[in-house]
């Protein structure tokens, strides 16, 4: 009889053991694609710089150093990698001179006018509006996979089995306030 309530209780830590390995394995498998959907959506913005920088520097061809900034900060953020915290940085370094740009439009009226600016600005706002539910689902996943690693009793598997807390991504103080857009010629 005792063999018997050995084998059944072993029976069920195993069971209990490979549930939450699937549990931890689930939320794991949504924070890497919360992330390849804001890398997605990181990349997008980035191939829409230079075709700002090309629209804005027929107008102000004198603005070499800040085209020259933008290239080096883009350049930096797609090299950034996977990790959150330094594509993060990255990403708020590159708004700050891509802000600027868009501020330029407003000393230039012909630039402001032009359809294909008024269009990549456009395409800018959405980008930045599907970045940032990219970003909130992301962070709801790694929330939800950090609680599952840190609570008992998978924090007693989590860490044995190679799972570990993922780090948020964070919004940068200078990202919060770029880009703003106005669509109005």
């Amino acid at each position: 009889m005792v063999v018997y309530v050995l084998i059944a209780a072993a029976l069920f830590a195993l069971g209990g053991v490979a549930w939450l390995y699937n549990l931890l394995v689930r939320r794991w498998q949504m924070v890497n694609n919360g992330w390849a959907d804001i890398d997605v959506q990181l990349k997008r913005r980035s191939d829409l710089v230079p075709r700002l920088v090309e629209a804005v520097s027929g107008y102000a061809a004198h603005e070499r150093t800040l085209f020259e900034d933008i290239a080096e900060k883009r350049a930096m953020a797609e090299t950034a990698g996977e990790d959150p915290a330094r594509r993060a940085e990255a990403e708020a370094a590159l708004s700050i001179p891509v802000t600027q740009l868009l501020a330029l439009a407003e000393a230039y009226p012909d630039l402001k006018a032009s359809g294909s600016f008024a269009g990549l600005q456009k395409e800018l706002v959405e980008t930045e509006n599907r970045i940032e539910m990219a970003r909130r689902f992301y962070n709801g996943a790694v929330r939800e996979l950090n609680t599952a690693v840190q609570s008992f009793p998978s924090n007693l598997v989590a860490p044995v089995i190679g799972f570990t807390p993922r780090a948020y991504f964070e919004i940068e103080t200078a990202d919060r306030a770029a880009p703003q857009v106005s669509l109005k010629p």
